[in-house]
């Protein structure tokens, strides 16, 4: 089992990966892991990629797309793909890619959150020390947490110094939303293809974690 999830800073996409994640037993793939792992192994694709790291440049797609593609077919469970593609060229390029190696993608997740909404949840979240995937966030009654302890097991919690940065935040979001050549225009592109043959499966993020869930594994098989 394959797939691809979407979804803003804030909309709770870690969350429900994991459901899905933990579902099928599937390996989490995310894109800045992929980088840590070539560049921490020394292969040629990592020092490429630590070339343009370390002068605060994008790595380009060249780079990028075969380190991903490294890491999806050496996954023996089956994996859950993260934080990449995040614009229309590197969408388009992945699926090229998929399909001349022959990986077959099961499903398209897009969480759907307006962008202030996800903004504030941002800036409300909080981390668990145990398992930053406990939902934490001040300003959501549902999960509020008790104190400065986790919710769910009591850890000690945290936030994040960019979750602060109001700014940063709306750099992350300038990216996600442009629905030109941006991350969305990366959903759209699977969102709009007729002939995947994987599943896309829209969910509403802006209701609670139990009912996006419930819906969620109504959707996956």
């Amino acid at each position: 089992m394959n797939i691809l999830i979407f979804g803003p800073n804030g909309s709770g996409k870690g969350t429900q990966g994991t459901l899905a994640k933990d579902k099928y037993g599937l390996d989490h793939i995310e894109s800045g892991a992929i980088f840590r792992k070539h560049i921490g192994g020394g292969t040629e694709l990592g020092m490429k990629a630590k070339e343009y790291i370390n002068r605060g440049e994008l790595v380009p797609d060249d780079i990028t797309i075969p380190m991903v593609l490294d890491v999806l077919q050496g996954s023996k469970n089956g994996w859950l793909l993260d934080g990449f593609p995040r614009s229309l060229v590197q969408a388009e390029k992945l699926w090229e890619a998929l399909q001349k190696d022959g990986v077959a993608l099961d499903y398209v997740i897009e969480i759907k959150l307006p962008r202030e909404i996800a903004k504030a949840r941002i800036m409300g979240r909080r981390l668990c020390e145990n398992n930053p995937n406990h939902p934490n966030n001040v300003g959501i009654p549902a999960i509020t947490p008790d104190g400065d302890k986790c919710r769910v097991c009591g850890g000690a919690l945290s936030s994040r110094q960019d979750d602060q940065d109001e700014g940063a935040i709306d750099q992350r979001h300038n990216i996600y939303y442009d629905e030109k050549t941006g991350t969305m225009a990366a959903v759209n592109f699977y969102k709009n293809k007729k002939d995947g043959g994987y599943k896309f499966i829209e969910l509403d993020g802006e209701k609670g974690i139990t009912e996006i869930k419930e819906y969620l594994m109504s959707q996956l098989a």
